[in-house]
């Protein structure tokens, strides 16, 4: 079945263009659209979406209100929502991952990345804008720290590879292309890496890269 979309965005215009991308993809569909986030909220809950795409600013409930109240640690019945903006302020990145965002993009990302997130969320990953992930890494890591924890079971070879472009902040299409696999391979990849690292997502992969010292900035 199709990936359900719900997008929330107070701009018609950017409503449109992301309608026409999502809708292009063979597996995916928007089932509603909100200019608010407070109506966003309602046509979660009533349609029940796979995903939510929110803007961060909008009308009567922000990207990270509607976060919270749609995927938020006290909710019984979450509904994965990734987070898109044009303003690129940690601020924002902290509050929407804290409150449970399946993924958190700028705009300029383009539409493959945003694509690619959606898919993402749905798979129980979450993706992150490699500019964003650089910053959070900056944050989130010290030089010297020493070797990061031992993962669960020794890693590949392949998976080591994969491990570092993650940590550049390469999407699974990037890996992809630059290692000659599959998408469906490198997901692969991406999901023995989780479960070896008992990590969440990508971010925590690229903490746990830069501190093993597979990678350095």
């Amino acid at each position: 079945m199709a990936i359900r979309v719900l997008l929330a965005d107070d701009q018609f215009a950017v409503r449109a263009a992301f309608r026409l991308i999502i809708d292009a993809q063979p597996d995916m569909t928007v089932v509603g659209e909100a200019p608010d986030g407070a109506a966003a909220l309602e046509l979660a809950r009533h349609l029940r979406p796979d995903v939510v795409l929110a803007d961060v600013r909008m009308p009567h409930l922000n990207g990270i209100e509607l976060t919270r109240a749609l995927a938020g640690p006290d909710v019984d019945r979450p509904i994965r929502v990734v987070v898109i903006t044009t303003f690129d302020l940690d601020d924002y990145v902290h509050a929407a991952l804290r409150h449970g965002a399946s993924g958190f993009l700028l705009k300029r990302s383009g539409p493959t990345l945003m694509v690619e997130a959606i898919r993402a969320a749905v798979a129980g990953d979450t993706l992150i804008s490699p500019q964003v992930t650089a910053r959070l890494l900056a944050h989130l890591t010290s030089p010297g720290k020493g070797p990061g924890r031992p993962p669960r079971a020794p890693l590949t070879g392949r998976e080591i590879d994969v491990v570092r472009l993650v940590a550049s902040g390469h999407s699974n299409a990037e890996i992809a292309d630059d290692l000659r696999l599959s998408v469906g391979t490198v997901k692969g990849h991406v999901a023995n890496i989780h479960r070896k690292l008992g990590v969440r997502n990508r971010v925590e992969i690229a903490i746990w890269a830069y501190e093993a010292g597979h990678v350095s900035r």
